[in-house]
């Protein structure tokens, strides 16, 4: 009972930091659009700004799904 507590905080846990991943992800999202729709090269950082959080939100997606699978588990 203890270990299932203690997956569903880590899998609470990590859907607040997706979403917390993806407000900060939304800046160079918005510029990397407008510097598409306007015909131009996206700056260099918000190239790599938008990369970065994009590996950490799916390293996050990653834990949560292993966890939750590991939730599923014990409740068979």
């Amino acid at each position: 009972m203890f270990e299932k507590s203690i997956l569903k905080k880590q899998i609470k846990r990590a859907k607040k930091n997706i979403e917390a991943l993806e407000k900060k992800r939304i800046r160079s999202q918005a510029a990397l659009v407008t510097a598409i729709l306007s015909q131009q090269t996206p700056k260099d950082e918000d190239v790599e700004y938008f990369n970065r959080f994009t590996e950490l939100i799916e390293a996050e997606r990653n834990k949560m799904h292993r966890h939750m699978q590991e939730l599923d588990n014990l409740k068979k």
